[in-house]
């Protein structure tokens, strides 16, 4: 007689939703899928590190979120680039601030 064992099919949480505007949020926190990307790819943290940094986050969650950028990296990219030039321009419109212009004068800065 030959016994076969049966693995109970096990179903997990996708820990992501989209909002009404496309943005990728991980489930019952505030906080979004393309920050957990910007702490990888802007610190080089591992998913360990994320959740040392963010203990609020379940490991599944960040697995989760690096998961979900990987599967939309084209598009979370763009957002991040977008982001980063909008953040240029008001800088740029901002012009010096009172503190810089201050170290400036006092032969701090170059």
């Amino acid at each position: 007689m030959r016994y076969t064992m049966v693995m109970p099919v096990l179903t997990t949480a996708q820990h992501i939703r989209f909002d009404e505007r496309g943005v990728a949020w991980i489930d019952d926190t505030n906080t979004k899928v393309i920050e957990v990307a910007l702490d990888m790819i802007a610190h080089g943290w591992s998913p360990e590190e994320i959740h040392f940094q963010h203990p609020d986050l379940s490991l599944a969650q960040i697995h989760a979120a690096l998961g979900c950028y990987y599967d939309h990296k084209a598009q979370m990219d763009e957002q991040i680039h977008r982001s980063a030039r909008h953040v240029e321009q008001l800088r740029g419109q901002a012009g010096e601030s009172p503190l810089r212009k201050r170290l400036r004068e006092m032969g701090k800065l170059e």
